[in-house]
């Protein structure tokens, strides 16, 4: 049984991760930012947790931005952002893969000096269950 479990979106890549994790970062700089699409990365951090690659291992591939530490593995099928153990074995999950809830909050913002503008003071806009008509 394992503590969490997660995959890609079209569901070729399935893993798990057994294991606690330190750290859950939101991040808001330039790299997280082209990488998601969006205002910022949310990724959980372990020092000891294990990952178990449970299918799709030939769908996960990995790129390293030249000059840089900043490195992602996500599935080549359907660009999923996918776990990866980084330098010292630091295993980084991207919170939206896992299918498992994580009951930890974040544990912090980073790198927020990068934070677009248009993130700040999105408290008051409307909230919709799902897509508005």
């Amino acid at each position: 049984m394992s503590d969490y479990s997660g995959s890609c979106l079209c569901g070729t890549v399935r893993f798990e991760v057994h294991g606690d994790f330190d750290s859950f970062y939101l991040c808001h700089c330039q790299h997280c930012q082209k990488d998601t699409g969006s205002a910022h990365a949310a990724n959980l951090f372990s020092q000891t947790a294990k990952l178990t690659w449970r299918s799709g291992t030939e769908a996960v591939t990995s790129f390293t931005l030249p000059g840089t530490r900043h490195s992602k593995s996500f599935c080549k099928l359907c660009g999923s952002a996918l776990p990866s153990v980084q330098e010292a074995g630091l295993l980084v999950v991207p919170a939206g893969c896992l299918d498992t809830e994580v009951s930890m909050t974040p544990t912090a913002h980073i790198f927020v000096s990068s934070r677009p503008a248009w993130e700040n003071g999105l408290d008051g806009i409307p909230e919709f269950e799902g897509l508005p008509e």
